[in-house]
């Protein structure tokens, strides 16, 4: 069994598909202001290594858009929060350029090793309006071949998710130890 320390349901019915031996820890973590979304992820593990005395994992994520020099990266979570989809869509309108990627952080940490990182990252672009009633947080507005995250269904996503690609390689690492 392998915690995954996470209060976002969405990320871990997406990881759980991936990786079945995960059981949602709600146990909350310092999300540190930092440039890099391994800089969050390496502080968090460390924070609650001193607190778990058993496997874990936390994820951190975040949408890089183009023309917005990376806004809102590793500021994801609260400018979703702040402005949600609306705001993005605005912050883009009259944009010629929105080529966006999402990527993945997913760190992994057990008594006595070092932690370890895997990386994942799906490139897009940032559609005009929000569609699609499935996902959560950017992927109604976030585009992949014309259709946006939120118009797949959970399968559909994970074969080419950012999050599915870090958690495969999560689990390609754990099946081979």
């Amino acid at each position: 069994m392998i915690r995954f320390v996470t209060s976002n349901r969405g990320k871990f019915v997406e990881a759980q598909r991936l990786i079945e031996d995960l059981v949602q820890a709600d146990l909350g973590y310092t999300e540190i202001q930092a440039d890099t979304l391994e800089e969050v992820v390496l502080f968090g593990l460390k924070e609650l290594s001193s607190r778990l005395n058993s496997p874990f994992i936390i994820e951190d994520a975040g949408l890089f858009i183009e023309a917005l020099n990376g806004f809102p990266g590793v500021y994801s979570a609260y400018v979703q929060r702040t402005i949600g989809n609306s705001g993005i869509l605005k912050l883009m309108d009259g944009v010629e350029n929105r080529a966006a990627s999402f990527r993945s952080v997913v760190g992994y940490a057990a008594p006595g090793m070092e932690p370890v990182l895997f990386k994942g990252e799906l490139r897009g672009r940032i559609g005009f309006e929000a569609r699609g009633a499935g996902g959560f947080g950017y992927d109604p507005i976030f585009e992949v071949d014309g259709r946006t995250l939120a118009e797949m269904d959970l399968a559909e996503k994970n074969m080419i998710s950012h999050r599915g690609r870090s958690m495969k390689a999560l689990k390609s690492w754990l099946e081979s130890r």
